[in-house]
Formats: structure tokens, C-alpha cells, sequence
């Protein structure tokens, strides 16, 4: 059995190494075999120490008390508590800890002072405390008071919002019995009275999980939820905040420590289960208005899902499927035109098919996603009925939720038997309503190549003869977008047309009237943007489009609408051309040709020339203020397609350099870093990129105001990942040198980001221009401590590269090169000496600089020479003098003052009264 002393001994040596677990480990042992209680007691004292210098506040908190059990005056022990309790907010108690301590060591400055910082800290504390209690009784007065001014009232019940965002007042307003007050401005029923009410509920739950647990169980989730239901978009929206606030309170939004009394509020999970069941019945209740069927939906989008895909725990998806996929497949399914149908605004429905598509992507495996399938197949033939129309239509409406959320699964049930023909069958209804139905249903299902043809055989004829007939423009615009559809089910291709030359142009203009038709209503003109988005495929419609000014500019004025950003984002990535499109091999296309397969042809007018002629027209319509809008739309209908769409749009627009200014005035800039922080894999790659462009020409601080220009530096350092590739690994290491340059709060945040090993990498490319980009960002990092730590380190050949880059031939690898290295041996002496050891060649590279016609690297090179000479070590500076340097430096320090190469000469000069000043040189006389 080992000793305890020994272990006790081990500890404190791991502890003075730093290594802290380890040292925990050994006391951890120690204090299970000692028997000595004094012993003891220096065991837990130490470990102690550990854990305050771990940051486990409470644990050392305990350990010192079990230190000062043993022995009331141990001076060490009663300090550590004093700091753990100071940390953990205790400060009372801390202070008590001090004060015993200075009575022991009454002369113990570090005592005294700490007494007397904590004594400040305290009557501080207790000032806010009693001025925050007046504050809140004096609210509560106001509110009670029946007799007092409304206006009076309603500016004590917003004050009462503003006081519970500190987490001071909303603890004051817990314990001065503010709930019960709460729920009886809840029950006034006024507008302003209930929004202040719920928002100060909203203050008191922000990152406090045993308030918020106590405030569930004093008010209800029922009511919450009765409050959300409210026909007052304000109220569902502020109910539904609180409801985040909760969510994120119990799900660990709160850092707190908690110690002992952690048991007491360690368990939300059945609260989070109860709200998830509450959300789910709102979704399909009658008695829910339409905002707060949204805000519930929202709610369901924001938190089922899981944020971060490496996370296994899926459970709430699994759980939501279970008992509430069919009940948003019925939000989906309704027909707001037929009666009895549930409350409903415009963007309930699309909000229903984001959530479904969301649900759907959560799954994990095959078995999960056949479950789903099932789920959706049962609930759509079960509304199926032969005599009753309205179940049909609701049933079809239904799919086309489907369609617009996990197409996978709405295409499969489509293919089902009889599905397409019922489509088709309904076109023909005279019912205007199940023409609708029918037509938006056909729009949705026919974005398959197979599906599409099967409507261009079956279904074309109605389409045509529905836009003819009809007088109902919500039935004809729709019948519009059907057609568009189906001439654009070629894509790209030119020679896949589906309709006859100048038919498509025919439809373009059509829904370009529409959607310049401001008398028109506004989701008959969103309609007329979908029309456009499936035709812009065609090259002559993209070009009639970006011509027609006042459509242009319809379509982002109608862009600030949420739910037609999708719409919008597809024309723009086709009028700019910037889907993806895989490069065909000309080998391919021959042998395609020759073995009479189908060769997809590109139109003229998708040629760079008309491409950038469209960007060019865009960007003078305000396509990049359009853009910025969009952006910052509601995260749940911004889908990650949608980001991917806006951020394609976007590198595409600042392909060209001249263009960049302009997308920073209109604020682009900032509407990227969203886009390249979030979303798919590839839009983020996407989004990325086109900040590295603007980050490389532009002046970064007015690219990226304020602190944002932090944040670009992340999704820059991404872009130089070994798998991205060279334009977007050498366009990032550009704008990376643009930032480096700026202070070292962003040199810091570069290194943070770790981007140091990539950079040091790519300045060993084969590729001229990507080891030129590298070199110069090193240039701008060398002057942080970490880099020039890395450059001391031995064995490796970080400072033997940069010393032969500097005789390359290519000048300015050769300056970036010269610039690092005489930064580097002005802030370290050390490598002065290192440099000489690395090549034997050091001295004719040195000589190569200093006689360099470009001033810059002379300059560079002479700097190099001076800090040599500044280094301390004599014998270096004797060999640099005894070689041709000296006669070098003389010649250039014997020039005419000349402004071109004066900072040349000056430092020239400087090197000599060096090398005078070390004796290694003697000034010249004249004789007498």
C-alpha cells in the first residue's frame, strides 16, 4: 500500500509542474489512506489549491472548509475559501474568511488589501440591492393602486421589464411576491398590461434555471399557453420569447454553480416534455389563433431539432414524430377558402413544411425515416374519400406541404397510384377552389424531370385552358406558374426546351406585368416571382429580366416579405449564373456524340460577356440592399438552401474587383458573415469565399465596422483548409495579410483560430502565387510573441526557408521574406545567431539584399544587417564586418542625400556608427 506522505509529496511536485489533474489524483489517494488528521488537513488544503487554480470553485470551497474543521486558524485554508467563496459570489462569507485571516497575520498586506477590496465590493452590492428593492416596491405600489394615472401605470409596468433584465432586480422582484402581481396584470386583459407582464416573466427566467423552474410551477404552462393563443401578433411573439427564455434556462443557457442546492433543480426534463406537449396541441387546436399557431410552429423549429448534428440525442424529433407529425400535416392540408378550417396567417403553412423538413433531416437512420414515410402515407390515404371532395383537396394540400418540406418523401407519395391523376382530374373541377389545389399541387410535384413530362403529356391542356377561362387571377397566376414550371423542366439546357421557341419569353412577360402590377394583391404578385424563378433558367428571359428596371426592382421590394425568399434567392443564382455546373470534358461530349447520347447545349447568352453584363445590372438596380434584407429575415424561413442561394449570388456579384466597393457601401459586407457562420457546408465555403475577396481589395475596417471584423476571421482561416481550393486558399491568405496589418487584437484573433500551422504550410507550395500570399500574412504575424516563439523552437526549418526566400528572384516573395526576417531578429537576438547556423549561404543572401536596386528590400536587408550587429554577440558582428558588407554599407552611407533612397542611406549610416561604436571600426580622419 503506498504512503500518503509520499503521495501527499508526488502531489505537490505535479502541482509546482502544473499538472494539475495529476496532483488532484495523488491527493484524491492520499486522503483515502491517511489516517493523521493534521496530515489530512494539509492534504484537502492542497488539493484545495488545485482545484481553485481548475476554476472548480465550489470543490476547493470544500476542501479548504474540511482544512479549517481540523484546524480553525490554518491562515492558507481559511484564504483559499475566502477566494473560492469570493468567485462564487458568496461575498459576505469571503469577506468573514479575510477578516479572520488578518486577525491571525494582522501585518499580511495581501490580506489587508483584499479586506479592503471585498469591503467596497460588499457596501457596492448592498447600495444596488437596497435601491433596486425601493425601486421595485415603488412599481408593485403603482400597479396595485386602482385609482392611479394609466399612463402612469403602463410606464411602471415597462420599467418593471427593463429592472428584470438585471439579474439583481429580477431576483427582487421573485422574492418580493412579483408573481402573483404578475398574473394579475395577466388577467387585466390589456394589451400593453399582459406585453409587460410576460416580458418581465421573459427577464426573471433569462439564465436562471431554479427561478424559471419556480415560475412554470406558479404560473403554468397551460396558461402560457392560453396567452400565446391570443389573436395579438405582439403577445404570441413576446409569449413565444419567454418560451425560448425558459427552453434555453433548462436546456443549460444557465453557467451558474449551484453546490448543494443543485439536486433541488437538477431535473427539467419533465417540464421540457410538458411544453413540448403543450406546442404540439396548439399546432392543430381550433382555439389558437393564427399567430400563435406560428409562434408554437416556430418554437417546434427552434428547439426539436438538434443544432449540432454530432450530438446523438435525438430524442425530441423521434417524440415530435410521434405525436405530432400527423397534426402539422393537417396545418398543412388546410384550404383557407373552404369553411371551418383552423385560424391561419400567411406564413403558417410554409412554416409547417420548414418544420417537416426539419423533423426529417434530424433522422438518423433508414428504419427512422421509414417510420416517418408511414406516418405521412397513412394520414394522406386516410383523407382520401370518393365522396367527399373537401377531404381530397385537403389531403392534396397536404402532399404539397410535403412537396415544399422533405420533397423525398412528398415525391414518393406522389408517384403513388392514382395521386398524379387526382391532380390532373381536379384541374378540371368546376369548383375554383380544388382548381387551386390542383395547380399549386402540379407546381410542387413537377420539379422531377419524370414528373414533369407526365404533366407535359397529361396536363399542359388544362393548364392552358384554366389560364384562358378562368376569371379568378389567383387561379390564372397560379395556372401561369404551372406552365412556367413545365418550360422550365429542361433547366439550362438549350436544347431541351419543352415548349415552342418564344413561348417562355411570352410567359416571362407576362408574370413580370403581374408583378409590376402594384394594384394587384400581394400574394398574387409573389406568384408571379415564382413563375419567374423556374424561367430565368432560359438565357433570354434572364436578359429580358435584369433589362426590365421597374420588375427588378418589384422583386426586391417584395423580397422584405419572409416567405418568398426562396423564390427570389433562385432567380438571382440563375440570373447570375452561379448554380453549380460540373465542367464536362470535351473527351466526353465526343464520345457522347458518337454513341448518339443526349449532350446538354449551352445557350449563347450564358457566355462570361452576358453574364457579367446581367451582375452589372443587377448591382445598379440595389440587388446587394435586397440582399441585406434577406439576410436578416427569420432564421426558420432563411432555410440553409436559401443561405447557400444568397451566398452564391453573392460571390458572384463580387467576382469582379471594381464591383467590391460597391457591394461594402450597399452593406454587403456585413450581410456575408451570417452566411459564411451558419448554413450548409457549401454555402458557408460559398459565403466565405466572397468575404476573402472583398477582405483582399477593400479596407476591412469599413468593409466590417466595429467588432464585426472579428468575426470575419473564422470563416476566413476555413477557406485554407488543404480540401478548398487554390484560388479560395490564396484569396483568403490575401485578405488574412490585409487583416494581420490592421492591430494586434486581430493578429491575436488569427492565431486563435489557429491558422498558424495552414499558413506556415502554404509558404512551402509549389504554387508561386500562394507561397507569395503566405509569406506576406507571416510578414504581418511575426511581430506576436507565439510566432516568434515558434521561429526559436529547433527542429524544424521555419527560419532556414524564410532565409533562402529571401534570394529568390520573385521580388516580392523577396520582400515579404526580407520584411519577416528583419522583423524577427529585431524582437529576438537570438535568431540572429540561429539565422547564421541554418545556411552557409546566409551571408551572400544578406550581401544580395543590401545591394538590391528596390529600395524596399535594400531597406530590408540593411534593418536585417543592424540588428546582427545589436544582437550582443561580438564574434557575429566581427564576421559580418570583416566581410564585404562593411565596404558595402560604406558606399551606400557615402551617397548624396537622395528622397527616394534616403531611409536606405540613413539606416546604412546607422549601421556603420554601430559597428564604430563596437570598436569593430575606426572613424575616419584626415590627416593634419
Amino acid at each position: 500500500m503506498a504512503d500518503p506522505i509520499q503521495l501527499k509529496d508526488e502531489g505537490n511536485e505535479r502541482f509546482q509542474a502544473g499538472e494539475l489533474d495529476k496532483a488532484i489524483e495523488c491527493y484524491t489517494k492520499a486522503i483515502k489512506l491517511c489516517k493523521d488528521k493534521k496530515v489530512l488537513a494539509v492534504i484537502y488544503r492542497n488539493r484545495s489549491a488545485c482545484f481553485l487554480k481548475k476554476e472548480s470553485y465550489t470543490n476547493a470551497a470544500s476542501d479548504a472548509s474540511k482544512a479549517i474543521d481540523v484546524d480553525a486558524t490554518d491562515v492558507k485554508a481559511l484564504f483559499r475559501r475566502s477566494q473560492a467563496l469570493e468567485k462564487l459570489g458568496k461575498l459576505d462569507m469571503a469577506f468573514k474568511d479575510v477578516q479572520r485571516c488578518s486577525t491571525i497575520e494582522p501585518k499580511n498586506k495581501t490580506f489587508l488589501e483584499t479586506l479592503r477590496r471585498l469591503g467596497a465590493e460588499i457596501q457596492a452590492k448592498l447600495k444596488t440591492t437596497f435601491s433596486t428593492d425601493s425601486r421595485v416596491q415603488n412599481m408593485f405600489d403603482i400597479l396595485l393602486d386602482e385609482e392611479m394615472d394609466k399612463d402612469k401605470k403602463e410606464k411602471a409596468a415597462n420599467n418593471l421589464v427593463v429592472l428584470a433584465r438585471e439579474d439583481a432586480g429580477a431576483e427582487r422582484i421573485f422574492q418580493n411576491n412579483g408573481v402573483p402581481l404578475l398574473l394579475d396584470m395577466l388577467e387585466t386583459g390589456k394589451v400593453e398590461m399582459v406585453l409587460a407582464a410576460i416580458r418581465t416573466f421573459a427577464g426573471m427566467c433569462t439564465g436562471h434555471k431554479a427561478r424559471t423552474m419556480a415560475i412554470i410551477h406558479l404560473v403554468g404552462i397551460d396558461k402560457l399557453c392560453s396567452i400565446m393563443a391570443v389573436d395579438n401578433e405582439d403577445i404570441a411573439l413576446a409569449t413565444s420569447d419567454l418560451f425560448q427564455c425558459i427552453n434555453d434556462s433548462l436546456t443549460g443557457g444557465d453557467r451558474r454553480t449551484y453546490g448543494k442546492e443543485e439536486a433541488l433543480v437538477l431535473d427539467a426534463s419533465k417540464d421540457l416534455k410538458s411544453i413540448l406537449l403543450a406546442l404540439l396541441e396548439m399546432v392543430a387546436s381550433k382555439k389558437v389563433s393564427g399567430h400563435g399557431r406560428d409562434q408554437a410552429l416556430n418554437l417546434l423549429c427552434r428547439n426539436v431539432p438538434r443544432k449540432d448534428k454530432k450530438d446523438h440525442d435525438h430524442s425530441k424529433s423521434l417524440f415530435t414524430i410521434d405525436h405530432g407529425l400527423k397534426k402539422i400535416l393537417k396545418v398543412c392540408g388546410q384550404i383557407p377558402d373552404l369553411p371551418d378550417q383552423l385560424p391561419m396567417t400567411e406564413n403558417t403553412q410554409l412554416i409547417a413544411s420548414v418544420l417537416l423538413d426539419k423533423l426529417w433531416d434530424d433522422l438518423r437512420c433508414d428504419p427512422e425515416r421509414d417510420h416517418y414515410r408511414e406516418v405521412c402515407d397513412e394520414y394522406i390515404k386516410g383523407k382520401f374519400d370518393p365522396n367527399d371532395m373537401d377531404r381530397n383537396i385537403h389531403a392534396i394540400n397536404a402532399l404539397s406541404g410535403l412537396l415544399q418540406g422533405p420533397f423525398e418523401v412528398g415525391n414518393q407519395l406522389v408517384g403513388r397510384q392514382g395521386i398524379m391523376e387526382m391532380m390532373v382530374a381536379l384541374c378540371g373541377s368546376e369548383r375554383e377552389v380544388d382548381q387551386m389545389v390542383a395547380v399549386e399541387a402540379l407546381i410542387h410535384s413537377s420539379t422531377k424531370m419524370s414528373r414533369a413530362s407526365f404533366i407535359i403529356t397529361n396536363g399542359v391542356s388544362l393548364l392552358k385552358d384554366i389560364y384562358k377561362k378562368t376569371k379568378n387571377e389567383k387561379i390564372k397566376i397560379r395556372a401561369l406558374v404551372g406552365l412556367c414550371k413545365l418550360g422550365s423542366a429542361g433547366g439550362d439546357d438549350y436544347s431541351m426546351r419543352q415548349f415552342a421557341e418564344g413561348s417562355t419569353e411570352k410567359l416571362a412577360k407576362q408574370c413580370r406585368k403581374w408583378l409590376c402590377n402594384s394594384a394587384m394583391d400581394t400574394k398574387t404578385r409573389k406568384w408571379a416571382i415564382e413563375g419567374l424563378a423556374y424561367l430565368t433558367q432560359d438565357a433570354d428571359v434572364k436578359d429580358d429580366f435584369v433589362e426590365d428596371e421597374p420588375a427588378m426592382k418589384a422583386m426586391f421590394e417584395l423580397s422584405k416579405d419572409k416567405t418568398i425568399l426562396y423564390a427570389v434567392a433562385c432567380t438571382l443564382v440563375n440570373c447570375t449564373n452561379s448554380y453549380e455546373k460540373k465542367e464536362i470534358m470535351p473527351e466526353l461530349i465526343q464520345l457522347a456524340k458518337f454513341s448518339k447520347q443526349h449532350v446538354p447545349e449551352q445557350h449563347p447568352k450564358d457566355k462570361k460577356d452576358f453574364i457579367q453584363k446581367r451582375v452589372k445590372r443587377l448591382l445598379k438596380g440595389g440587388v446587394i440592399s435586397a440582399l441585406t434584407v434577406m439576410v436578416k429575415a427569420d432564421n426558420l424561413l432563411l432555410t440553409d438552401q436559401t443561405k447557400e442561394m444568397l451566398a452564391r449570388v453573392f460571390l458572384a456579384l463580387a467576382d469582379d474587383a471594381k464591383d467590391r466597393g460597391t457591394i461594402c457601401a450597399h452593406g454587403g459586407g456585413k450581410a456575408l458573415i451570417p452566411l459564411a457562420l451558419e448554413g450548409s457546408a457549401i454555402g458557408k465555403i460559398r459565403a466565405s469565399h466572397a468575404l476573402a475577396k472583398i477582405a483582399a481589395v477593400s479596407n476591412p475596417e469599413i468593409a466590417f465596422p466595429g467588432e464585426r471584423i472579428y468575426e470575419v476571421v473564422r470563416p476566413l482561416v476555413s477557406l485554407l483548409h488543404p480540401e478548398r481550393d487554390g484560388v479560395q486558399n490564396y484569396e483568403a491568405l490575401l485578405s488574412l495579410t490585409n487583416l494581420a496589418g490592421l492591430n494586434d487584437k486581430l493578429r491575436v484573433k488569427i492565431l486563435k483560430e489557429k491558422a498558424l500551422p495552414e499558413i506556415e504550410q502554404y509558404m512551402f507550395e509549389d504554387h508561386d502565387h500562394i507561397r507569395q500570399a503566405a509569406t506576406e500574412c507571416m510578414c504581418n504575424l511575426v511581430t506576436c510573441k507565439e510566432v516568434q516563439d515558434r521561429y526559436l523552437e529547433d527542429g524544424n526549418d521555419r527560419l532556414k526557408l524564410l532565409v533562402l526566400m529571401c534570394a529568390e528572384d520573385d521580388e516580392k516573395l523577396q520582400r515579404a521574406a526580407a520584411g519577416a526576417l528583419a522583423m524577427l531578429t529585431a524582437a529576438q537576438k537570438k535568431l540572429c545567431t540561429k539565422m547564421t547556423l541554418v545556411t552557409l549561404q546566409w551571408l551572400e543572401i544578406l550581401q544580395r539584399l543590401i545591394l538590391h536596386d528596390q529600395p524596399q528590400i535594400q531597406h530590408r536587408g540593411l534593418v536585417i544587417v543592424y540588428n546582427i550587429l545589436n544582437s550582443d554577440d561580438n564574434e557575429l558582428a566581427k564576421k559580418l564586418i570583416e566581410s564585404e558588407i562593411l565596404e558595402i554599407l560604406t558606399v551606400i552611407g557615402k551617397a548624396m542625400d537622395n528622397p527616394k533612397r534616403q531611409l536606405v542611406i540613413d539606416v546604412a549610416r546607422t549601421c556603420l556608427v554601430k559597428a564604430m561604436d563596437l570598436g569593430l571600426i575606426k572613424p575616419f580622419t584626415t590627416p593634419s
